[in-house]
């Protein structure tokens, strides 16, 4: 093995990290940046000025520099991963026209059915799939600015993802992995590519290919630091910036999740479950599957929308006193709520939650859920049933994935900051029924991206001999079969009927907040 090191720039949310790695799968050094993840005009907005994400990955690389400047020096190549769906607007000198528009927001177009030609309505009620077409058309952010900021979109020359600007902004080129194009875009993913005919996805975005940058295959070379990304952030000069892809796409390889009896969670902001394969399958109908960070298979996903969002949720209204705990003792309040989970049984008593917080393309009118209420429930029972809930929705897409593709899925890899709990994690094994395996690091996301960089440079020929050197399986946690069962009652008698059960009430719900909407304080 070589002595050089690779730096990963991992996008999150909420924060940047600049991680440098060997090729043993060790991470050398860590620089991680916070910053508020949006700005919001309206109620359900969220926005981002194009110099918070750059500024703030300036100051985490400077960072690196400054505590560890020997290992600095042996940067030999540069991989970019960040979060999907947040899209901004470029003119035709490359010149950001608004800020971005990220994946949290929650605007809607007006402009839908009138758009969507006569025979392909017809087509899609056949399919009973026209009012989620509807839905996601829209929910898409470029049909908005389309339609509400003419100006913007008339002097639009591309439509870039987060990772495309800064791609640009490292080496100068309007370049991005075929393996990001992760989002509400006019992209074919079962060929992995821009869409380049009529098919039944046409009329859900209003910029065709032509408005899209250009794209590569995962670890193709796109460019080297150019003199001024250079100057401006330590860099050095000429150094390749490979091609990688995903947060999620690269947390899953970070996971050594190749092949067909592996199954990849990510406890993060956004839960999900993916599994990799060489056949295009679509997770439920009409959700595609999304392009793996290896040429030619793909990722199916199942996505449960702000899923350890609700512990922050939960810390922020109910974990006060673990708060001001942790400050004091130097820890994270995350540490101190674990105890709660001990101070409520399995199943918690009945008290049952369901994390539809989004909604779902086969279910679009669903809210999230708390059933089961009684005066025997604390908020140690309200704090356990969000994880029971989050492992109920896994497990969920998990069943529903397997009976699609025909896998038969025997292990599951856990990352993501929620990995970092061992009873989050035993949580999770007792209600998939499956053994849950750490590897040695939970930045699985940045772990991936130095993989495929690696790769880009030559210094590993495959994906299978990159994870055979830099991914390194840890704890595991077995699953206690008798809580399963237990688990299992309680997913088939309550929280599987939850929506069947309470549509209308949720249709109800929608509307009432459509009719008396609360104004942005």
């Amino acid at each position: 093995m070589s002595n050089d090191y690779v730096l990963a720039i991992d996008f999150g949310t909420q924060s940047v990290r600049a991680i440098i790695l060997n090729d043993r799968g060790m991470e050398i050094c860590k620089a991680k940046v916070p910053f508020t993840p949006y700005f919001s005009l309206n109620s359900g907005w969220a926005e981002q000025h194009p110099e918070i994400y750059w500024d703030n990955l300036v100051k985490a690389i400077h960072r690196l520099k400054e505590e560890y400047p020997l290992g600095f020096e042996r940067i030999v190549a540069v991989g970019v991963t960040t979060i999907r769906d947040t899209i901004t607007f470029v003119d035709k000198d490359n010149k950001v026209l608004r800020p971005f528009l990220v994946w949290l927001d929650e605007r809607e177009c007006s402009r839908v059915e009138e758009v969507i030609p006569f025979s392909q309505k017809i087509l899609l009620r056949l399919v009973k799939m026209y009012e989620p077409y509807c839905g996601i058309r829209k929910v898409t952010k470029m049909n908005w600015v389309h339609e509400n900021e003419p100006d913007i979109w008339n002097n639009t020359h591309k439509i870039i993802q987060l990772s495309g600007y800064i791609n640009y902004r490292l080496t100068g080129k309007l370049l991005d992995s075929m393996a990001s194009q992760i989002g509400h875009l006019p992209f074919d993913y079962k060929h992995q590519r821009w869409q380049t005919k009529k098919v039944i996805n046409t009329y859900l975005t209003d910029a065709g290919a032509d408005k899209m940058i250009d794209i590569v295959d995962p670890t193709a070379i796109i460019g080297t630091i150019t003199k001024k990304a250079a100057e401006e952030t330590g860099l050095k000069e000429g150094l390749p910036v490979v091609a990688c892809g995903s947060d999620k796409g690269c947390e899953t390889f970070g996971t050594g999740t190749l092949g067909p009896d592996k199954a990849s969670i990510s406890m993060g902001t956004t839960a999900t479950i993916q599994f990799t394969t060489a056949k295009y399958v679509e997770p439920e109908p009409f959700m595609p599957a999304y392009p793996a960070v290896i040429k030619g298979l793909y990722n199916p996903e199942v996505e449960i929308f702000r899923g350890c969002w609700m512990v922050t949720w939960f810390k922020e209204q109910f974990g006060e006193r673990e708060v001001a705990l942790a400050a004091e003792r130097g820890c994270s309040a995350e540490e101190l709520l674990d105890e709660l989970l001990d101070q409520a049984p399995v199943g918690c008593e009945g008290l049952v939650l369901q994390p539809y917080w989004s909604p779902k393309i086969r279910i679009p009118w669903a809210k999230g859920s708390i059933v089961g209420f009684s005066d025997v429930h604390t908020r140690a029972h309200l704090y356990r049933a969000i994880i029971e809930g989050i492992g109920f929705g896994l497990y969920e897409g998990l069943t529903s994935m397997q009976q699609r593709a025909g896998q038969k899925i025997k292990c599951i890899m856990i990352s993501g900051g929620g990995s970092l709990s061992d009873k989050v994690c035993q949580i999770l094994s007792d209600i998939l029924g499956l053994p849950v395996k750490k590897t040695q690091t939970y930045e699985n996301s940045a772990l991936g991206c130095a993989m495929l960089t690696y790769m880009g440079i030559g210094t590993f020929k495959t994906p299978q001999q990159a994870i055979k050197h830099m991914v390194h399986e840890g704890k595991t946690y077995m699953p206690d079969m008798r809580n399963h069962e237990q688990y299992m009652v309680l997913y088939n008698t309550v929280y599987e009927r939850i929506y069947r059960k309470n549509r209308k009430t949720f249709i109800n719900i929608r509307a009432y907040n459509r009719r008396f909407p609360v104004p942005k304080s």
